[in-house]
């Protein structure tokens, strides 16, 4: 399954005053069957669970819009369908119950897509890492928002690092770095013991071991 990321959207919350995001995409299968999603959080909500909307079958008879929320289940991310409807996405129908949902012959489907979103969109991984609160050791320039990371790597333990020179380290959340440098998203697939490195905050990152 081909994932293409679409917009990103920020609006602020009027219950919290937090960010929310919203980050939409399209799927389309190798038998060119075509969905669309949306998935978002709010930084602002003292419970961290974020929500996803799953399209399909726009205009056809059996179409519709799967909702689900997305919470931490033991470490990894779990999904349950709900009644409450997320966000409208192009490909989507008529807003689907729990219940309606769970009786719905394209479900198996609907979770393929919504994993293979999770999996290959790079604005899930954030979302994960706001979810699970990722600590990352982070150069005092990079926390204050007065420069961006030079260098992100992960130690052989899985630990984060994001420096800026010499720079002191100091303990943070890896996603305060992330809202204010979405740059960041193009190395958040990095694996325990490895690093990636920018010369310029506009170039490519150097990929290698840590």
């Amino acid at each position: 399954m081909r994932i293409t990321e679409g917009r990103l959207e920020d609006r602020v919350c009027p219950h919290c005053g937090g960010i929310e995001r919203r980050a939409f995409g399209e799927s389309v299968s190798s038998r060119g069957e075509l969905a669309s999603y949306a998935f978002g959080w709010t930084t602002g909500h003292e419970e961290r669970y974020a929500a996803i909307t799953i399209g399909i079958g726009a205009g056809n008879e059996g179409g519709g819009s799967f909702h689900a929320t997305i919470g931490d289940n033991d470490g990894a991310y779990g999904m349950a369908l709900v009644d409450e409807p997320f966000e409208d996405v192009p490909e989507g129908g008529p807003d689907l119950t729990r219940e309606e949902a769970l009786a719905h012959d394209t479900l198996e489907y609907v979770w393929w897509v919504a994993d293979e979103a999770m999996e290959q969109d790079r604005r899930a991984r954030w979302m994960l890492h706001w979810m699970f609160a990722t600590p990352a050791r982070t150069a005092r320039p990079v926390y204050d928002a007065r420069e961006r990371a030079r260098v992100v790597a992960r130690d052989a333990g899985g630990g984060w690092e994001l420096r800026c020179g010499d720079a002191e380290l100091r303990p943070a959340l890896l996603h305060q770095a992330l809202d204010r440098d979405q740059t960041l998203l193009d190395v958040l697939d990095l694996e325990p013991g490895q690093k990636a490195e920018r010369q310029r905050l506009r170039g490519g990152w150097k990929r290698g071991a840590y």
